[in-house]
């Protein structure tokens, strides 16, 4: 089995790097031939072009920031894709274009699964980040050692849309708990409590979650580094709206959730990352949330 990856951000570079070195024979590619690195010293091969890697591999699989940036990489792979093989698509991506796409590819013979991922970029790293898939269960099924590779814990959805609303769910209760964790950390602040104190108190309470656990040790730190963006949270905040507006179910902590995205990537710039959400409350009320000991960084052992 024969696989190509096209995206090798933050995250992208971790699953392919996990793959590679799971004994799968990989071919990956990237608009930066730098990014490839890592996965060529796993003992990925390099692709010139996506048609290329397209041509060559049994299953492509894509892992992009935007729904823009599939849809321009579908555009090309998809002519090139042998009748049987699978595109499996790993970014956070609107649904309707997921099933526009996945359409046309049907109609070339290519099956399609939606495997978007939760847990950080860490936890790819570490090859311990959660699959969510979504699609024929006979795909599910050929491909499910592959994805065991790259990630730790695969969880089975049903269709591409089940698994699209998981991750959205996943996310937007992420971003809703990074802001409610610096709200409680700022409280911490102004009351005289330590910080470190008060996040451990807070970690080994009933008030804890896998947000406080990690993105607050890099606010903590005053990096903010969490290897997601602002871009990439609005993005991701919107898609938890639509849903909502389609299944008729009323997000108010959602919305105040993408209002406060929305201005935090106003005021610091798509690029910036998303914990510095937490910053626009250390901006107004003109206190830092800093203790010593936290890393600048995620490493693959941490929470």
């Amino acid at each position: 089995m024969r696989y190509g990856f096209v995206g090798l951000g933050h995250l992208g570079k971790h699953l392919a790097v996990n793959l590679a070195r799971g004994g799968f024979e990989v071919s990956v590619h990237d608009l930066d031939r730098s990014t490839a690195d890592t996965a060529l010293a796993a003992g990925a091969a390099w692709a010139n072009s996506i048609a290329a890697l397209a041509e060559s591999c049994d299953c492509l699989i894509t892992c992009l920031p935007s729904p823009a940036a599939t849809k321009a990489v579908m555009d090309q792979a998809l002519p090139a894709l042998r009748r049987g093989s699978t595109w499996i698509e790993m970014s956070t991506n609107d649904f309707a274009e997921v099933q526009a796409l996945a359409a046309r590819a049907l109609e070339q013979g290519v099956d399609t699964l939606a495997c978007p991922v939760t847990g950080g970029v860490h936890k790819a790293q570490a090859g311990d980040i959660t699959v969510l898939v979504g699609g024929s269960r006979s795909a599910y099924l050929l491909h499910d050692p592959a994805l065991k590779a790259m990630g730790g814990r695969v969880i089975y959805l049903g269709g591409i849309e089940q698994a699209a609303v998981t991750k959205v769910v996943t996310n937007m209760l992420a971003f809703i708990h990074l802001i409610a964790a610096g709200e409680a950390l700022m409280l911490c602040a102004k009351g005289g409590v330590d910080l470190r104190s008060a996040f451990e108190a807070i970690a080994a309470s009933s008030g804890n979650s896998f947000v406080h656990e990690t993105e607050s040790q890099v606010i903590l730190n005053g990096s903010y580094d969490i290897g997601f963006t602002m871009d990439l949270a609005c993005k991701d905040a919107g898609f938890a709206l639509e849903f909502g507006r389609r299944f008729g179910v009323p997000l108010k902590l959602a919305g105040v959730m993408e209002q406060t995205f929305i201005e935090g990537r106003a005021k610091y710039g798509g690029a910036a990352w998303s914990s510095m959400i937490v910053k626009l409350l250390e901006d107004s009320v003109g206190t830092s949330l800093r203790a010593p000991g936290f890393p600048a960084r995620l490493g693959p052992d941490d929470t």
